[in-house]
């Protein structure tokens, strides 16, 4: 019994044990599952909390990226609106420009218009005058055949017969007396005729001599250097015919051009000039000039040390440097195709070798000798012969009387005024008589040429003539401040009939007559 009392105060203990642990156990598990809960709920609220951050931040990234390219599209469509405002502006300048011009070209064809209207108005009133004048001449003539018929007794027809018969025997008649005229004229100038068909052949003839004169060849390189001497639109050619007065010819002659010129002293500088500015390699119309310029002034001193040389050959020492380049420049003189500096310095060994022989004042005679013709440098640029142009500048250069006295008596315009002088002409005489020295073509041909300058010289107003292609063309300088171009035409037409009127030559001459206005600045 008391066994069955412990067993069940054991099984109460056990059973109470067991309920303690299932309470404690429900209780455990409550709170757990109280505090899983509180960390659930605390979890999702953290959650909850991040969720609504990250969106709200998400939101705001959202509404700036939004904003940016809203800026974005706004600022390309301001960019895109201020091209089409640009483009709009251009646009409607080019039109308002266009409007102007067609506006213009309206005008003008309204005007052109209107004098259509005023030209056919009084084409339409000479018509109607010309029809009446017309209508009244055929009634005049109606009643003037009338008149005529009536008095003469005669028909048109017959009338017209009869004139007919009476025209065809006075055209027999002039016709005879013409025949007989002609035939009695072709006898009288049968001769003169001979004589012209002669001449025009010595003239046809005549420039195979004249070339040997009066052109140089310049050598190139290449061919391609004949377009940059011609220049773009021929801008350089026309700047080195201009500052050289010579005429240059470009024509299909390989690896070389022609200067033509019936001065070879502007020859000479012109091809110094040309050889330059093709080593140079620049060739434009403002360093021609300046090319030609420095020529010139070399050759003036080259011709100055070629006239110190040929007296120095001579044996005199104390001439003046003025009247060396004078006679060095006779270098590039020729009288009858013969060299003048040469035939200077052949007079005075011919007349020195006399005077020694003779026992006379050898130094006086070749000094005359060899100055006799330095009026020859001049006479182109000086009005008066050679000798009054020499003698004058020999002595304002102090030459002593006995050398004058020999130099004025040369050609025999006076009397001898000395043995010395009488030598010289024999001198001289001798040099332009011997075979092969002098050709009197190429004489008369320059002093063509130098009577064609002349005369356009002597017009107001021009600063510069130059005779080309043989004569055969001028070309003249004017200045522009004196002559317009108006001026201009009627200058060419006035040189033209004045030469007409004053010169002889075959063909024809062409005058060209150059107006030029330059604007000249320095940048510094």
């Amino acid at each position: 019994m008391q066994f069955g009392i412990v067993y069940l105060t054991v099984s109460a203990a056990g059973a109470l044990i067991a309920v303690g642990v299932l309470l404690y156990w429900i209780a455990s598990r409550k709170r757990i599952a109280a505090e899983t809960v509180g960390r659930a709920e605390e979890r999702a609220r953290t959650l909850l909390r991040d969720a609504e951050r990250e969106a709200e931040n998400r939101k705001k990234e959202a509404l700036l990226e939004a904003k940016e390219k809203a800026h974005q599209i706004v600022v390309e469509a301001d960019r895109v609106t201020e091209e089409r405002r640009q483009q709009a502006t251009r646009l409607e300048q080019v039109l308002g420009k266009k409007e102007e011009k067609l506006t213009e070209r309206l005008a003008a064809a309204e005007q052109m218009e209107k004098e259509l209207r005023a030209r056919e108005q009084a084409t339409r009133e000479r018509e109607k005058a010309t029809a009446a004048a017309a209508a009244r001449y055929e009634q005049l003539v109606a009643e003037q055949q009338k008149e005529l018929q009536r008095v003469a007794g005669l028909t048109a027809d017959e009338a017209k017969e009869l004139l007919i018969k009476q025209l065809e025997a006075d055209a027999r008649r002039d016709a005879a007396n013409l025949v007989k005229r002609l035939e009695s004229e072709a006898r009288e100038t049968a001769a003169a005729r001979a004589k012209q068909l002669v001449t025009e052949a010595i003239q046809r003839s005549a420039p195979e001599h004249a070339t040997e004169t009066t052109v140089s060849v310049v050598d190139l390189p290449s061919d391609d250097m004949k377009g940059r001497i011609i220049g773009r639109e021929g801008r350089n050619i026309r700047a080195l015919e201009i500052a050289t007065g010579v005429d240059l010819i470009v024509d299909d002659t390989p690896g070389a051009i022609i200067l033509s010129g019936f001065d070879p002293y502007r020859r000479e500088i012109a091809r110094q000039a040309i050889e330059r500015l093709i080593a140079d390699g620049r060739i434009h119309p403002a360093r021609i000039e300046e090319v030609v310029e420095k020529v010139k002034a070399e050759l003036e001193e080259t011709v100055r040390q070629d006239g110190e040389a040929a007296a120095f050959e001579l044996g005199i020492h104390d001439l003046d440097p003025e009247v060396h380049r004078l006679m060095g420049r006779l270098k590039y003189r020729t009288s009858y195709g013969q060299n003048v500096l040469s035939h200077c310095k052949e007079v005075a060994h011919v007349a020195g070798l006399m005077a020694r022989e003779l026992g006379l004042d050898p130094q006086t005679t070749v000094r005359a000798a060899f100055l006799h013709d330095i009026g020859k440098a001049l006479d182109r640029e000086m009005q008066g012969t050679h000798l009054e142009i020499g003698v004058e500048f020999l002595r304002r250069h102090r030459e002593s009387e006995a050398v004058l006295q020999a130099v004025a008596a040369h050609h025999m315009d006076i009397d001898w005024p000395s043995l010395e002088a009488m030598l010289v002409q024999a001198a001289d005489a001798v040099s332009a008589a011997r075979p092969g020295a002098r050709r009197d073509i190429l004489e008369s041909y320059v002093k063509r040429l130098e009577r064609l300058e002349g005369i356009a010289d002597s017009f107001k107003g021009v600063s510069k003539s130059f005779a080309l292609q043989a004569g055969r063309e001028i070309r003249i300088l004017v200045e522009s401040e004196k002559i317009s171009d108006e001026e201009a035409v009627w200058l060419s037409k006035d040189i033209a009939r004045r030469i007409e009127s004053e010169l002889e030559y075959p063909g024809q001459i062409k005058v060209t007559v150059i107006r030029e206005t330059r604007a000249v600045e320095y940048a510094k």
